[in-house]
């Protein structure tokens, strides 16, 4: 079965979602591949986790915008969230600013708004950056929004477990503050990563390609999932999933 970019990399996000210590996931705004993601782990566990989609009406539980979802978070009530940034560096530190020296940045973008919050307080926090270029992952951010790790004497329940992209899946060391490559996708290679990486990786004597996507899983999402995502982003459902809303 043939299957897009986009389904591949929800499928790809799912398997990360399926432990037992996941109880509920919170998808931030303009999300539609990791809300898919959260959507089919639910429906392939029976109803677990709770999935929260920050945008939207259908999926969305929080009545009073970031205040409860930050509330939520500070509590230990989410116990997954995704970031991603226009720069993303080898400690995980994300730029969601701009580019250049700041103040006069060469290029602003929307702001950090309340990533650093939740990449504290958050345990698994997976951050999903489709592009894979040396333009997005850079030796050090221009601006750090939400940094990566923090001193021994910073209380920090949260930080960066995964990072997913269009090339592979890195798991994060927060010990070591540096990333290592779990597994690439299939028809790409480690030497590809590593070409288009601008800081250094620990790479495992094997490395295994990303799983393909299983037909049954393709299967929920162009049906009961599609028509879910679709809820909150319909443009989406119809042109990825096939899914009308």
């Amino acid at each position: 079965m043939t299957y897009s970019k986009d389904e591949f990399l929800i499928t790809a996000i799912a398997r990360l979602l399926e432990t037992d210590d996941v109880r509920h996931v919170a998808v931030g705004a303009a999300s539609p591949v990791p809300g898919a993601a959260a959507l089919l782990v639910r429906k392939l566990k029976g109803g677990t986790p709770r999935v929260s989609l920050i945008h939207g009406k259908a999926t969305n539980p929080f009545t009073d915008g970031g205040r409860e979802i930050f509330d939520a978070a500070g509590q230990g009530r989410i116990d997954v969230f995704f970031l991603g940034g226009v720069q993303i560096d080898g400690e995980a530190n994300l730029n969601l600013v701009g580019t250049g020296e700041y103040p006069k940045v060469d290029k602003r973008f929307p702001g950090s708004f309340g990533s650093a919050y939740m990449y504290f307080t958050v345990p698994k926090v997976i951050l999903f950056r489709p592009e894979h270029s040396r333009r997005v992952f850079v030796p050090k951010v221009d601006f750090i929004s939400a940094p990566g790790v923090s001193d021994p004497d910073v209380h920090r329940p949260g930080g960066p477990k995964f990072m997913v992209t269009e090339l592979c899946i890195m798991a994060f060391d927060t010990e070591c503050r540096r990333f290592r490559l779990q597994s690439v996708t299939p028809g790409r290679t480690v030497e590809e990563v590593l070409d288009n990486t601008g800081f250094e990786i620990d790479v495992p004597e094997n490395v295994p390609e990303t799983p393909v996507p299983e037909e049954d899983r393709l299967a929920l999402l162009r049906s009961s999932v599609g028509v879910e995502i679709g809820d909150t982003y319909p443009a989406f459902a119809r042109d990825v999933l096939g899914v009308a809303a």
